[in-house]
């Protein structure tokens, strides 16, 4: 798609014009169903018959424009490092995988250099065995060596293990996050992009803030798009309704895509929310045309709309992870439906005159 071949001035200042990739893992659920409840189990944590069915996907999006290039989906038991390896054929040579700690792992790293493929990402809190100090490059940047352990991925096959290196040149950048309400306050970025010149520590730390992008790209899928809580009854028809959420999504961007780049705005700027609106308000203005010349007219007068309805300039904005709208007042169901007997409401007592 023409989508995904445009890269912005920024990040061509932050990659050395090479293309992102950001990925991350989410959920949805689905109607409680014995088929649904066959194929994506609810939590293992939850008691039977009061929990919905979950689906895990893992989505890789490209940072410079938003677009969804690539998902693997299975149930809540399936790792989210486990579904991503499921597209690494989306990856091209040059392409660079952002990602948070979650994902990095020496297998993964050699695995996606072995495709040209570069990395950055959070380094792991267990990754503290193994790890040789090499070279010190600037103030808080090493170049170090990581040393392939002897306990082998249950998800390699011992052929595939043996074939990797001993070791692997990484660099490790710490940084020092000054900014406030930011909940990190320290974090080293673990990345196979070892020239220190061409991608500075400040540069990496920039590339690395941005890997937030993806929460707001998941975000206008399940929230804005309505995909947080899926409406089928069987996993055929749940595949599907996925799947065209996520069609309608890509071409929802490829269209604030088509106005950025006609009207010179900032595709960061531009509103995912007001550009869902304004198709769905115009849709109907397309079905009587005829001409491509009067569809045409039409369609560059809403993307003239698109690139009028942009977002304020907030920088270091603070975007806590917290609901603000307070849920209902009601029972929790914690048994199932012929087993729960319902207290009286506290918002229904009545005091007794006096």
């Amino acid at each position: 798609m023409a989508v995904t071949k445009h890269l912005s001035a920024r990040e061509e200042a932050l990659s050395q014009g090479r293309p992102v990739r950001v990925v991350d893992g989410s959920s949805c659920s689905m109607p409680d169903t014995p088929r649904n409840q066959a194929r994506y189990p609810q939590s293992r944590r939850q008691k039977p018959g009061c929990g919905f069915p979950i689906m895990r996907f893992v989505a890789l999006f490209s940072l410079a424009t938003g677009a969804l290039l690539g998902t693997a989906m299975g149930p809540l038991s399936d790792d989210e490092r486990t579904l991503w390896r499921r597209f690494w054929d989306v990856f091209k040579r040059g392409d660079i995988a952002l990602a948070d700690r979650g994902f990095c792992s020496f297998a993964d790293y050699c695995l996606l250099l072995e495709r040209g493929v570069d990395s950055v990402m959070r380094l792991h809190a267990r990754r503290s065995k193994g790890v040789r100090r090499l070279k010190r490059l600037a103030k808080g940047d090493w170049l170090v060596q990581w040393s392939r352990t002897p306990i082998r991925p249950k998800w390699m096959d011992p052929a595939l293990w043996d074939k990797l290196p001993d070791t692997l040149r990484v660099r490790h950048v710490k940084l020092c996050v000054t900014i406030p309400g930011f909940r990190t306050k320290t974090l080293t970025i673990a990345t196979t992009l070892l020239d220190a010149t061409a991608y500075p520590a400040e540069t990496l730390a920039d590339l690395y803030r941005r890997r937030w992008s993806i929460e707001l790209f998941l975000r206008d899928i399940k929230i804005t798009m309505g995909m947080d809580v899926l409406r089928c009854k069987s996993p055929a028809l749940i595949h599907k309704e996925f799947t065209m959420h996520l069609i309608a999504y890509n071409l929802v961007r490829a269209l604030m895509l088509e106005s950025a780049q006609h009207h010179g705005k900032d595709l960061s700027r531009l509103s995912l929310a007001g550009a869902v609106a304004a198709v769905r308000q115009w849709a109907p203005s397309f079905m009587p045309l005829r001409s491509h010349l009067q569809r045409r007219i039409q369609l560059d007068t809403l993307l003239r709309c698109l690139a009028n309805d942009t977002v304020p300039r907030r920088p270091n904005r603070v975007e806590p992870r917290a609901r603000k709208r307070r849920p209902k007042n009601y029972q929790v169901l914690n048994q199932p439906r012929r087993l729960f007997k319902e207290i009286q409401h506290r918002n229904t007592y009545t005091k007794c005159l006096s």
